[in-house]
Order: structure tokens, then C-alpha cells, then sequence
């Protein structure tokens, strides 16, 4: 299988290669029977993660900016701070934008993307037989550690929204609603990118990861999980849960790397957008930005 990843652009419709931060690095560690020693004693561990981090939060880490923002054609009109009032790193990728340049959609029977990113959807996960390795199946109860919590959404609909580190690494809220604080599921801190995800889909299940709920009027429970992964063993929250939030309203942010926000919904309570159904049944990632239409509630 070619190492190559392609995603679907959403605002200019094409189909373009996407540009790996790291992926020698990647290739080796999962796609190498050399990459099993170094994956196992170092690189899914939480310690690993929490030395490179706190390496990306170092003064001296700034320099790194100016090089990562020219090789991945950041746009810094969006950035709601100048680049040089960043301390580190790690305070530049966690960075805020400007709140026009993430519009949120306001209809108000709309459901907007939780954050930047390339994303697959599924409107029925009982009739999805894989997602990117043939015979591998999505285990709702591993994901929710729990068969009644996964319950409801066996027929329902799930949105994976996959961020790169050239990504904006807020997360947002998809839907107005009542949300809970997010509890924490322990696990390893695997890598999310398509290499590692194509030899096992189970790390999403087998991942640190943080599940938290928004009930809503129109759209049931809704479930959102945050998935950690290599170097993002920090996930920190702005917003003070429990309480009524709004669509588009800023949840929290990743420290540096990969990482995954999965949101599931009840059987029969929203509609995925369509060009998202159609590249996800082609295994193509949609590149869509936060705060952008990722479906609509049924409300008939």
C-alpha cells in the first residue's frame, strides 16, 4: 500500500497529496519491523510525550516557527496574535485565530465541523463493514469502554476529524447544548496519520482519550471524544463544564502533534453533508475547517 496520503479539498474541490510533518519518521516507526522497538519502548508512552513536550515548550523552541509556518504555507493574517509575541513552540501551535476566520455556520438547523482538519464521515456505523484496513471494524464499546454508553449510537452517525500539526489545534463545539465535564479513558499515545491508522484502526480505542456529552433539544446525546496521540499527551480545556454552550464555542486545544476529535451521533438525528459521505465512501478525507457545515439535525 503507497505511502502517499490524499484528502479532497472542500473549497477548491481538488484532490491533493498531503504533506507529512515527520514522515520518514513515521514510515519507519509503522510501516518498518525496526519502527516495533523504538513504538514500544518509547514512542506510544506517556512519558515520551511529556519530555517532547515540554522540549516544544522551551523558549529556545520558538526558533523553530518561522521555518515550520514558510515549509507549510501558514497563513499568519489569521493569527489573532503577532508571531513574534509566541514564548515557545508549543504556545504557537496552540495558537488562537481570528474569530472571522473561522465563521461558524449559523443556520440554526446546521451542524458545524469541531475543528480544522480532514475528516470522514459515516452516516450509519452498523453498515460501515471497515474504515481504512479491509476486516477491521469500528468497536463502539472499546471506544466508550462501556456497551450501554455505546448503545445508542450502534446505528448512529460518526464525523472523524483528523488534525495535522499544520492544523489550527482548537476544538470547538458542534451543536448548541448542555455539556459535560470530559472524563478521562486512559490508554497509549499512539499516531493518528493514516500510516499508523492503516495498520490498526484500533488505536482509537486503545489511545488516551477524553468523552465528553452535549445533550441537546434536536439531536439526542450527542458524544464528542478527544483522542491524544504522539507528542500530544496534553489536552487542555477552556471552557468551564458543566454548562449550556453555544455552536462553535471553544472547547479546549492540543499541545503539539496529531490528534483526533470523533463525534457520534443517534441513530436517525442528523444528516452528514454530502460531499463528506461521498469521499468517506471512497476512503477520502475531506479537508474542512472548523466551524464550517458538517451536517444538518432531521427535524421532521
Amino acid at each position: 500500500m503507497s505511502d502517499e496520503i490524499r484528502y479532497a479539498h472542500r473549497y477548491d474541490g481538488c484532490i491533493r497529496r498531503e504533506k507529512v510533518y515527520g514522515q520518514k519518521w513515521l514510515n519507519l516507526i509503522y510501516g518498518s519491523p525496526l519502527g516495533v522497538l523504538p513504538l514500544w519502548v518509547a514512542i506510544k508512552r506517556t512519558w515520551f510525550s511529556n519530555w517532547y513536550g515540554r522540549k516544544m515548550s522551551r523558549p529556545e523552541s520558538k526558533s523553530k516557527i518561522p521555518d515550520f509556518i514558510r515549509e507549510f504555507d501558514l497563513d499568519e493574517s489569521e493569527f489573532a496574535a503577532p508571531v513574534n509575541s509566541f514564548g515557545s513552540f508549543n504556545e504557537f501551535f496552540s495558537r488562537k485565530l481570528k474569530a472571522e476566520a473561522r465563521p461558524i455556520c449559523d443556520e440554526p438547523e446546521t451542524l458545524a465541523f469541531p475543528a480544522d482538519g480532514r475528516h470522514l464521515g459515516f452516516s450509519n456505523l452498523a453498515l460501515t463493514s471497515s474504515i481504512f484496513v479491509k476486516g477491521q471494524r469500528f468497536d463502539l464499546p472499546s471506544l466508550f469502554q462501556s456497551e450501554e454508553l455505546a448503545k445508542p449510537y450502534e446505528n448512529g452517525s460518526l464525523v472523524i476529524s483528523r488534525l495535522c500539526p499544520v492544523d489550527y489545534h482548537r476544538f470547538h463545539f458542534p451543536i448548541d447544548g448542555q455539556a459535560s465535564p470530559p472524563k478521562l479513558i486512559n490508554g497509549f499515545l499512539y499516531s493518528v496519520n493514516p500510516i499508523a491508522l492503516r495498520k490498526e484502526i484500533a488505536i482509537f480505542w486503545q489511545n488516551k482519550r477524553l468523552l465528553s456529552f452535549v445533550e441537546t433539544k434536536s439531536a439526542g446525546r450527542v458524544a464528542q471524544f478527544l483522542v491524544g496521540a504522539t507528542c500530544v499527551g496534553s489536552v487542555s480545556f477552556t471552557a468551564n463544564l458543566p454548562r449550556t454552550v453555544g455552536k462553535g464555542e471553544e472547547f479546549g486545544y492540543f499541545s503539539f502533534g496529531g490528534s483526533s476529535v470523533l463525534t457520534l451521533f443517534e441513530e436517525g438525528k442528523v444528516t452528514l453533508s454530502s460531499d463528506l459521505l461521498e469521499h468517506s465512501s471512497k476512503g477520502i478525507e475531506l479537508y474542512a475547517r472548523m466551524g464550517d457545515r458538517m451536517g444538518t439535525l432531521n427535524l421532521k
